[in-house]
C-alpha cells in the first residue's frame, strides 16, 4: 500500500491543478512574495493587495497547514522554518526534511499565478522565476513597538527585547540556509519604509508594478516555476518513503525531465528511487546517468 503521506502529496498536486486550470485560464498575473521584519505592516499590505488585485493570498501558517497533511508535525514544521539552528547545531535531517516538504506546498501554490506569498523566505524558496515581484516592507522601530505593545499589552522594554529576538531569528535563518543578509535591498525589486509612504501608497505602488509586463508570466516563466515546483515534489517523494527518507540526491526537472544526480546505498535503493521518481505526478521521463551506487560494506 502507498505511503499515506505520498498519496497527500499527490493530492496537494491535483488539487493545484484544478485550481489553476479554474482560476487561470486566460488570466496573466504576477507572484507577489512580501518580506518584513517583525510586525512591520506586511499583513495590512497583503489585505490591501488582495482587495487591490483580487489575487489569492497565503502566508507561513497557511504553508504549514498544507505541509502538515503529509503527517508532518506542525509544531516541528513551524520550528524548523522560524528558528535557526544553535552555533554548535547541523542542519539535521529533520529541518531538511521539513523544510522541503514545505518548499514543495509552496511551489505548488505558485504554479497558479495571481498569488500573495506574506513570509520572509518566499522569494529565495521560487528562485529563478522572472513573475515572481519580491517586496519587502520595512518600518520604523516606533512603529513596530507600538503594534507588539497594542496587540500584547506588554512594556515597551519587553516589546523591544521581542522584536529584536524575532528579528536576529530571521536573520540568522536566511544566513545560515542561504548565505545571504535577508535586509540585502538587491534581493528585492522593490523596498518600501513606511516612514515615508502609507500602506495605501505602497499598495498602489506594487500593483502597478504587478501589472506591468516586466512580471507578467511568460512560457519560459511559467516553465520555470512548473520546473521548480516538479523538482520540489519528486524530493518530497523521497522523503516521504522510508527507503529514501535520508537521501540526499539533486534533483534537477525540465519540461517534465527529471535528472537524479548523487549516490544511494544499493541496488534496492536505487529502484526504489526511480520508481518514486516515476510515479510522480509531472514526470515524463528520468534519467539516473548520473546516479552512482555506493556499494555496501
Amino acid at each position: 500500500m502507498q505511503n499515506p503521506g505520498l498519496l497527500a502529496l499527490h493530492l496537494l498536486y491535483f488539487e493545484a491543478g484544478k485550481a489553476h486550470h479554474a482560476f487561470g485560464e486566460g488570466v496573466s498575473m504576477a507572484i507577489i512574495t512580501i518580506s518584513m521584519g517583525t510586525l512591520s505592516g506586511g499583513k495590512a499590505l497583503s489585505q490591501c493587495l488582495v482587495r487591490c488585485l483580487g489575487y489569492r493570498f497565503t502566508d507561513r501558517e497557511a504553508i504549514i497547514g498544507s505541509a502538515s497533511v503529509c503527517g508532518t508535525s506542525e509544531e516541528k514544521l513551524r520550528d524548523a522554518i522560524e528558528r535557526p539552528p544553535g552555533f554548535w547545531d547541523h542542519f539535521t535531517e529533520e529541518k531538511r526534511h521539513y523544510m522541503t516538504l514545505f518548499q514543495a506546498c509552496l511551489a505548488e501554490q505558485a504554479r497558479q499565478d495571481g498569488l500573495i506569498y506574506l513570509g520572509n523566505a518566499g522569494h529565495l524558496l521560487l528562485h529563478g522565476v522572472s513573475h515572481v515581484l519580491r517586496v519587502r516592507i520595512i518600518a520604523p522601530l516606533e512603529y513596530r513597538l507600538r503594534v507588539v505593545q497594542q496587540e500584547s499589552g506588554i512594556s515597551r522594554d519587553k516589546a523591544l527585547v521581542y522584536v529584536e529576538k524575532k528579528d536576529h531569528e530571521r536573520a540568522r535563518w536566511t544566513r545560515f540556509l542561504y548565505g545571504v543578509d535577508w535586509s540585502d535591498p538587491a534581493l528585492y525589486d522593490v523596498v518600501l519604509n513606511l516612514q515615508r509612504v502609507t500602506i495605501e501608497e505602497s499598495c498602489r505602488i506594487v500593483a502597478t508594478m504587478a501589472n506591468d509586463e516586466s512580471f507578467r508570466p511568460t512560457p519560459d516563466s511559467q516553465s520555470a516555476i512548473n520546473d521548480l515546483a516538479l523538482s520540489c515534489r519528486v524530493r518530497a517523494a523521497f522523503l516521504m518513503h522510508p527507503e529514501t527518507a535520508t537521501l540526499v540526491l539533486d534533483v534537477v526537472a525540465r519540461d517534465g525531465v527529471v535528472t537524479l544526480r548523487g549516490k544511494v546505498r544499493n541496488h534496492k535503493q536505487w529502484q526504489t528511487a526511480e520508481n518514486i521518481a516515476q510515479e510522480t505526478p509531472g514526470v515524463e521521463r528520468l534519467v539516473t546517468d548520473e546516479l552512482v551506487q555506493v556499494l555496501d560494506r
